[in-house]
């Protein structure tokens, strides 16, 4: 295994940077070019692990020899997807569609060796139960975590976003910010990178 192959994030998400960096690996970050677009007749789990291993590859010819993270997550809630809404009217709006709901969270993640062209993946399943929301709760909750914008569903769970969730049914509670990290360490693991 060679162990010096540099680790490159492929994502621009600030909260899955932070959870690499509370690893203590050392990695840059790139943005991949990928297009994001749901495919018709693709599942959620489906689009989620197509974006992430889609992501991690947009990336190999700039990083020719080097492990490659790439990871997406895709929300599914009364047969809708649910991605990132990119602004505070659709956040409004998915987060009243959710209130009371359960959403089904689906975390991609791969490891690309690009000098082997090995490839692991995973998608992890976190269930959440929103809280019956109230149209000034998700304003309150908007106006103090702009950031929800950028995360699936509307839904930071990392910050005030826990006050908006019932319960988490989860193997992994990192998965949810965005990164499966108990899967991230195995695959590490798997070629020669030893978190511990």
């Amino acid at each position: 295994m060679n162990t010096n192959l540099p680790l490159v994030l492929g994502s621009g998400s600030v909260f899955r940077q932070a959870q690499l960096q509370r690893l203590g690996v050392s990695f840059q970050t790139a943005r991949p070019d990928f297009d994001e677009t749901p495919i018709p007749g693709e599942t959620a789990e489906q689009t989620a692990l197509r974006l992430a291993v889609g992501k991690a590859r947009s990336l190999a010819g700039r990083f020719p020899q080097a492990l490659i993270i790439g990871a997406d997550q895709v929300a599914w809630c009364n047969g809708l997807q649910l991605g990132k809404p990119m602004s505070v009217a659709n956040a409004q709006q998915m987060l009243a569609q959710s209130s009371g709901q359960r959403i089904v969270f689906y975390s991609a993640l791969c490891l690309l060796n690009t000098a082997s062209g090995g490839l692991h993946t995973h998608v992890d399943k976190t269930v959440v139960t929103m809280r019956k929301l109230g149209s000034g709760q998700i304003r309150r909750y908007l106006e103090h975590e702009p950031d929800a914008v950028y995360c699936a569903g509307a839904a930071k769970s990392e910050g005030l976003g826990a006050a908006l969730l019932e319960r988490i049914d989860s193997t992994d509670p990192n998965a949810l910010i965005g990164l499966p990290v108990f899967k991230l360490v195995e695959f590490l693991a798997a070629e020669g990178v030893e978190v511990v």
